[in-house]
Parts: C-alpha cells; sequence; structure tokens
C-alpha cells in the first residue's frame, strides 16, 4: 500500500491531498495511518520532515466525519497538542487544506497573541483543536474550553515538549480528557521520558519506527568544522561565500547570539532575520514568510523556536554553536533533506564544544566528518590556550553544564553564592519559552565573580571590636573618607546592620 488513494479516504479527502500535489505516501504515512484507521493507540518514531503531520491527521478527519455536527459549546472533538507555536501553526495550516472540502470546524491556540479571537472560536465549539499547553491551561482554568469531549488525543513533538518542561501541564491536560480516547503520540526521538509518558497514557499502542531513534536523516551530508570560538564569525562568512548556500538555518543556542549573529550577517550584505522567543508572534510569522518567500537568505534561531519550522528548499544548516542536548543536533540538522530531499550541515566546533561533539556522535552512532578545507582549521585543531579560564567543577574542559539555569542540583550548590550577587546582575526569565532557550546557553557558574569570596578581607571586620552580639552599637558615624554617616566600616557584604 503507497498510494493514498488505497487507503479507503473519503472523496474530498482525496481531492485535497491530490490537489496539495501528493499521490504516494511516505513510509512513517504508510504504516501509521492504517493503525490509526484502526482505532488503535500508537506511537510513530521518524525524522523531521517525513510527513509525520498527514500520518496523524488524515486518519483523524476521517475519523471526526462520523459525527459531523455534534459539537458543544467551548469543547473540542479532538486535540492536538504541540509544544511551540509555529509548529501549532503549520499543523493547523495542514489540517485545514486537508479538510478545505469538508463541513469540519478547526482552531488553533497559542501564546503570544491574543486570548480574544481564540475565545470566540471555542465559544460554539470545535471539531479540532491543536493548542500549545500553557495558553490551554490559561482558557480551561477560565471556563473557557472544556475536554470532557475529546475522542482522540494526539501530542505532537513530545520529546521536545517534555525538553521544553511541559510535562506538568501535559498531565493536568490528561487528568481533564475522558478515559474512553484514541491517542497517538509522535516523536523524533525517543528518551526514557518520552517512554514513560506513552506508557501512562496509550494503551497497548502499535510502536511505528521508520529510522532507529536519535538517528539523523539519511540524505543530510553532515560536517564539523574545527575553529576558535573568537573566529566563528569569520568562518562563517568565509563559508556563506558559497553561492551553493541559497537559503540557510543557523542555530545559536541563545536568544542574543542569534540576535548578534543576524546583525553581523547583515553588516556582510547577507538578508537574515532572527526568530526566537523574545520576537513578538507577528516578528516571527513576517521572518518565517520572508525566509519561506526567499526574501531572506538566511534565518537565524534557537532550538526552542525552530520547532514547526516547515520550510521546503533549505539548503544547508549551520550550527554556529553546538546543541548541549544530543537530541537537539538531530532535530536541527532534519530542517533540511525534508521530504525526500538532500542537503548540507556544518558545525562550527570551539574546543570548549568537543564534549558536545563526542555526545552528540555518541548519541547518533557514527561520527561526523571533520572539513578540512577552511582558513581556521590549524587554530580550530590546536590545543587550548595555555591562559584559557577553566571552570573548578569542570573535568576535561566539558562545558559546564550545571551554571546557572542547568541541572537541579547545579543550582542548589549555587545558592549560597548567588545570595551576594550585585544587584545589576540579571535576572532569569520567568517566561517558561524563553528559559528554556536560556537554559540552552553555556553560562558562566552563578555566585560570586572570578577571584572574589563573600569573606571580608582581612583586618576589615563587619563590626567595631566593641560591638559585639548583645552590645549597644556606637552611634557615632565613621570617620572614614567615603563612608556616609552611621554605615559600619568595612560592611560590603550586604548584611543588614544591626538597629538600636
Amino acid at each position: 500500500m503507497s498510494n493514498f488513494s488505497d487507503l479507503g479516504l473519503r472523496d474530498p479527502i482525496l481531492r485535497a491531498i491530490k490537489e496539495g500535489g501528493y499521490e504516494q505516501m511516505t513510509p512513517i504515512q504508510s504504516r501509521a495511518i492504517p493503525n490509526i484507521m484502526e482505532g488503535k493507540d500508537l506511537i510513530g518514531v521518524a525524522q523531521t520532515g517525513t510527513g509525520k503531520t498527514a500520518a496523524f491527521s488524515l486518519p483523524l478527519i476521517q475519523y471526526l466525519l462520523k459525527g459531523e455536527g455534534k459539537r458543544k459549546a467551548k469543547t473540542a472533538r479532538s486535540l492536538i497538542l504541540a509544544p511551540t507555536r509555529e509548529l501549532a501553526i503549520q499543523i493547523s495550516d495542514n489540517v485545514r487544506d486537508y479538510s478545505k472540502y469538508l463541513h469540519l470546524r478547526s482552531t488553533i491556540v497559542f501564546g503570544g497573541a491574543s486570548e480574544k479571537p481564540q475565545i470566540k472560536a471555542m465559544a460554539p465549539g470545535v471539531d479540532i483543536l491543536i493548542a500549545t499547553p500553557g495558553r490551554l491551561l490559561d482558557l480551561m482554568s477560565q471556563g473557557h474550553i472544556k475536554l470532557n469531549e475529546v475522542e482522540f488525543l494526539v501530542l505532537d513533538e513530545a520529546d521536545r515538549m517534555l525538553d521544553m518542561g511541559f510535562i506538568r501541564d501535559i498531565k493536568k491536560i490528561i487528568k481533564e480528557l475522558p478515559d474512553k480516547r484514541q491517542t497517538v503520540l509522535l516523536s523524533a526521538t525517543m528518551p526514557k521520558s518520552v517512554t514513560t509518558l506513552a506508557n501512562t497514557i496509550l494503551i497497548n499502542p502499535v510502536r511505528v519506527e521508520v529510522a532507529p531513534a536519535a538517528t539523523t536523516a539519511e540524505k543530510v551530508e553532515q560536517h564539523v568544522m574545527m575553529v576558535p570560538k573568537s573566529r566563528k564569525r569569520d568562518l562563517l562568512g568565509h563559508v556563506l561565500k558559497d553561492e551553493a548556500i541559497k537559503r540557510v538555518l543557523i542555530f545559536t543556542r541563545t536568544k542574543h547570539g542569534a540576535n548578534r549573529v543576524s546583525e553581523f550577517l547583515e553588516k556582510l550584505g547577507v538578508t537574515s532575520a532572527a526568530i526566537h522567543g523574545n520576537k513578538s508572534q507577528n516578528a516571527r510569522q513576517r521572518a518565517l514568510a520572508d525566509f519561506r518567500d526567499g526574501a531572506i537568505r538566511a534565518l537565524v534561531a534557537t532550538d526552542v523556536a525552530a520547532r514547526g519550522i516547515d520550510v521546503d528548499g533549505v539548503t544547508h544548516v549551520i550550527n554556529f554553536e553546538l546543541p548541549n542536548e544530543p537530541d537537539s543536533y538531530v532535530h536541527r540538522i532534519g530542517r533540511t533533506a525534508r521530504a525526500g530531499a538532500t542537503g548540507i550541515s556544518y558545525s562550527f566546533c570551539d574546543h570548549e564544544e568537543r564534549a558536545y561533539l563526542k555526545d552528540i556522535e555518541k548519541n547518533i552512532r557514527q561520527s561526523v566528518p571533520v572539513f578540512e578545507e577552511h582558513p581556521y582549521h590549524e587554530e580550530g585543531m590546536a590545543a587550548a590556550p595555555a591562559g584559557a579560564k577553566k571552570d573548578s567543577n569542570n573535568r576535561g574542559g566539558r562545558p559546564n553544564r550545571n551554571a546557572r539555569g542547568g541541572s537541579p542540583k547545579g543550582r542548589a550548590a549555587n545558592k549560597t553564592g548567588n545570595k551576594n550577587r550585585r544587584s545589576g546582575s540579571p535576572k532569569p526569565s520567568g517566561n517558561s519559552q524563553n528559559s528554556a532557550e536560556n537554559t540552552n546557553a553555556n553560562s558562566k557558574p552563578a555566585g560570586n565573580p572570578a577571584g572574589r569570596t563573600s569573606e571580608k578581607p582581612a583586618g576589615k571586620p563587619n563590626r567595631k571590636p566593641g560591638n559585639r552580639p548583645g552590645n549597644r552599637p556606637s552611634n557615632r558615624p565613621s570617620n572614614r573618607p567615603g563612608n556616609k554617616a552611621g554605615n559600619q566600616t568595612g560592611n560590603r557584604s550586604g548584611r543588614k546592620t544591626s538597629s538600636v
């Protein structure tokens, strides 16, 4: 079974598929769609760009035709959860294309946009609700969405949802769903966290695995370029002189890094835009549209924002910074070589990122060939500079993963040092999506700056000799230059002085 016409889909659906230019099914579609149409729960493991959206949306639309028109106010008959607004929008566009000759009602709910149109769209009830977990829970708590009528649940990009910290939100949402439902979970990788989730929400699922988990797309030609961190921008400018790089997606670990790279490209005369969590929804959609239409040559993105970028013809992916999560590498390079096309990926690796490279190669079970034909290869292959700063908690030059925003153990260890942080230090963002991007940064350890301690230097006690605990402190101001009246001498640690 290789053609969509062999599936027994309704004529209006086949008509929409044909108008989209599709006839042959991809491997994930040919194996997943028949099982879903039989009413089975399913786990689908396949790389980005293999047609997963059609694999669940086509049988879902076919299923909903059985009870067409039985919508209830503020409810949805099916729910599709996605980790990012870009992916949610992509799914919504595909669902509307496939169901355009039917009378099914669908809507989309995501953060970063006004709630009012979303509330209005949900008021009469819908057949298909596509949502991100955070905004969905917000509208549920306000009483604008009820999930007691959901018959069909889809979790798309489940691994990324868990990476972004949505596990609690997902569990809250699932508690509101009826026990009797059909569930489909799709993911490009299958870490233990996703397997555990699948075991709790699916019943006797069929597992369809087109490619082994954490393997890279076969038609992506991968290269790694060794380069000093200080020469990465120079290397990027050198690489982009190649006119064969017509549409390139460039990845950074942080939002600020994405902005800086985009600004650098503009100075070089390379049209570009940055897309990340700090950008408004309109700005992100405009950047995607310009990239898709060819108005810009390069799109610079963080891992979180890049989920849902469904653009054909991406010739190259450049990892300006290697990801500190090996699975992210698989997702990044999967943005090229989509739907059977070929593509090329370049990864810039500095001395501090070599441990990341080893983790990636271990995860994908293959070595990434080193590309030597560039001006900075010798510098990149040389040993790390003798004067390079090393984190005392790092072993063997491995980038610090327990820095601010890292593991719970690392955060706990840094609490003491953070008490004395100067008031000008940046505070972590409260936004969950922005925090997900910030935790990917290779940031400095929290605590006091290098070379300083929270203790006072010898000879400068916080109290005068007579001011022991329990004694009344002197009211006379210090006569030392620079001290305000009433301040105790040498008290820089941030402790409150005792009051009379």
